[in-house]
């Protein structure tokens, strides 16, 4: 049976309503995304509120200011990593309540404070719930003092031999022994 030439014009009809609908569904799609990129230059451009610059910590303090802080707070008593870093946070004025700037000092400074430790002028006394202990390495020299013994250096044939402490020590043949 051929079919009336009203259903097929219909469909015909039907089909181009579908057709035009997705180009439409697409436009709004385009069109709410447009919308909200607006709205969010609007609130970068209307917002009240402070936004906070990006802060290079390692520009923040001059060479040594660190230790020189930390000596001074460690004479107090012995402090964690994070106390002695809110604590140069404080002492440079900055923000002590910004998480992010914290642990980014915290972090810088623990490698400082390694290598202080490595020199001998701080110690690290373990670890308080995860966090590295810290106090002036005075106190742990009166804990323990350690064994007074003065080693020579080589022999050079041309000047008498010393100690590290610079005191004189007999000579001995290209040999490095205790005195």
């Amino acid at each position: 049976m051929a079919e009336i030439r009203t259903v097929t014009t219909l469909r015909r009809k039907r089909d181009e309503i579908i057709t035009v609908i997705k180009l439409y569904e697409r436009q709004l799609e385009q069109a709410r995304a447009d919308l909200a990129h607006v709205s969010a230059a609007m609130r970068i451009f209307e917002s009240d509120a402070d936004v906070k610059p990006y802060v290079d910590i390692h520009r923040i303090f001059k060479r040594a200011e660190k230790i020189e802080l930390c000596r001074e707070a460690l004479v107090s008593g012995p402090m964690t990593t994070k106390e002695l870093a809110l604590f140069l946070m404080h002492k440079k004025g900055l923000d002590t309540g910004d998480k992010v700037l914290a642990k980014a000092v915290a972090n810088n400074l623990i490698h400082s404070l390694r290598m202080q430790a490595l020199r001998g002028r701080v110690v690290m006394d373990g670890k308080r719930k995860g966090v590295c202990v810290w106090r002036l390495a005075e106190e742990a020299r009166q804990d323990a003092a350690p064994p007074e013994l003065p080693l020579t250096l080589r022999y050079d044939g041309a000047k008498p031999l010393h100690n590290f402490r610079g005191e004189a020590c007999q000579s001995l043949p290209r040999k490095c022994v205790p005195d």
